[in-house]
């Protein structure tokens, strides 16, 4: 299931606009924050006008955040200053990488003026950007939503696995503070900054692999059980 996420929408018109681009290439989930709707955006909607009217409506990102068990960010600027410590998608891998994925994933886009900030894009599981042109590379919003839905509609329909549930975000976390716990019982690095990168780039790799609940606890159960152990020869030493 695949929502579009619009982050305080500044034109209301945009927020018509991309209603109708997904009605285009079927999609129906449309969550926005803090958006100002005004007539114009209906009237922009045209044939979408109950995407408009179904959408589910915000206050603050954390709230759009917690609806996702895999959440993506967009951004036109790959760069890393502007996103640390990891390389965007380019769309047609985020259809790879999402393909028959059967949990919730929230495809999030920012503002007009300056997109999702960096505090946001942190939050998320990993980034996807189309590849623009230098001379010109913003694209308005309804356009970016149009190329990336392109790109998603082209997937093949094939048999999902039902058995298997997606890890929620809960589970990732409980992953991600196994492995911050082993890192501390091991003191390594020593250095404790060092060791928060090694979490945070542990936390990005969780978020991109698309795991189902079964795989998390998997790997849950053994990082405890060497922490656990470590910390048992620890206290034998003293």
């Amino acid at each position: 299931m695949i929502s579009v996420v619009l982050v305080e929408p500044e034109g209301p018109a945009n927020i018509g606009m991309v209603a109708r681009t997904m009605k285009n290439f079927g999609f129906s989930r449309l969550v926005l924050v803090n958006p100002n709707i005004t007539e114009e955006s209906y009237s922009y909607a045209v044939h979408a006008v109950d995407v408009l009217e179904d959408a589910l409506i915000l206050e603050s990102f954390e709230e759009a955040l917690e609806l996702f068990d895999l959440s993506v960010g967009t951004t036109g600027k790959p760069g890393k200053s502007y996103i640390p410590e990891r390389a965007p998608l380019m769309p047609w891998e985020l259809r790879e990488t999402i393909r028959d994925y059967p949990g919730r994933v929230g495809l999030f886009f920012g503002r007009e003026s300056i997109g999702l900030k960096n505090e946001e894009l942190e939050r998320l599981d990993f980034t996807v950007t189309i590849p623009t042109s230098e001379a010109y590379p913003v694209m308005n919003i309804a356009q970016s939503v149009a190329v990336i839905l392109y790109e998603l509609a082209k997937r093949k329909p094939e048999a999902k696995v039902h058995s298997l549930e997606p890890a929620t975000r809960g589970e990732k976390d409980e992953l991600v503070n196994a492995w911050e716990k082993l890192l501390e019982v091991l003191n390594y690095p020593k250095d404790a900054e060092r060791r928060a990168i090694f979490v945070k780039i542990f936390r990005r790799f969780v978020g991109r692999a698309a795991l189902y609940g079964r795989e998390v606890h998997t790997l849950i159960g053994p990082l405890r059980k060497a922490a656990m152990e470590l910390e048992e020869c620890r206290n034998a030493e003293r």
